[in-house]
């Protein structure tokens, strides 16, 4: 594990798909407890074989008939990136009597593969009845930058995500998530609150 410069205020997340259970525990015996898994069957079987006092990120893309298998398990659900996935995670949430915590994910990519909502649609969700609701709570926001070497495009997508979490920021919801192995420091520096690191960690994956 390199030596990670990741400051108090800012919670590092390991993610740890595609790593084995071994590898994981080594981790946590370094003290981490935050860990991040992007496909549900591997966070449900993770979940099963270490400690308890892990506390689970979803991070990938959900669908919606895997919500079940995640509302309850995942302490943050990363990636809420429409309102029918929003819904059903209330729906599963009410049903088991539980407040799920999740953030929402916003397209600041110029990469049409990048999931997520828009500026423009998630000042219209958050300003809706749909998003207040029990049995979930909106912790903040999620974003992921364009792959490239241009920094300064980087640095010009995570500043327009802090713009957008800080007219939102307030009560619970406190927590923005952004930057990777390849541009963590540029986030912090931009303004993140979490980082989810997987290579820096556990090494390339293979």
């Amino acid at each position: 594990m390199m030596n990670l410069e990741i400051p108090s205020h800012v919670t590092l997340v390991a993610v740890s798909k595609t790593k084995p259970v071994n590898a994981i525990q080594s981790v946590y015996a370094l003290g981490i407890r935050e860990f991040g898994e992007n496909r549900v069957q591997e966070l449900v079987e993770k979940n099963e074989q270490l400690p308890c006092d892990i506390n689970w990120h979803a991070i990938g893309h959900l669908q919606t008939n895997k919500v079940k298998f995640v509302v309850g398990l995942a302490d943050l659900i990363h990636a809420v990136d429409s309102e029918k996935l929003f819904m059903a995670i209330e729906k599963q949430a009410s049903k088991m009597n539980i407040v799920q915590d999740i953030l929402l994910q916003v397209h600041i990519a110029e990469e049409r593969s990048k999931f997520g909502f828009t500026v423009e649609e998630l000042n219209a969700l958050l300003a809706s009845d749909a998003f207040k609701s029990d049995s979930v709570r909106v912790r903040g926001l999620m974003g992921m930058a364009t792959f490239t070497d241009n920094e300064q495009q980087v640095r010009s997508e995570f500043r327009s995500l802090k713009a957008l979490f800080d007219k939102h920021a307030g009560g619970d919801f406190d927590t923005l998530s952004m930057g990777m192995s390849g541009d963590y420091k540029i986030a912090i520096e931009e303004g993140s609150t979490m980082v989810r690191i997987g290579s820096a960690i556990f090494g390339s994956r293979g």
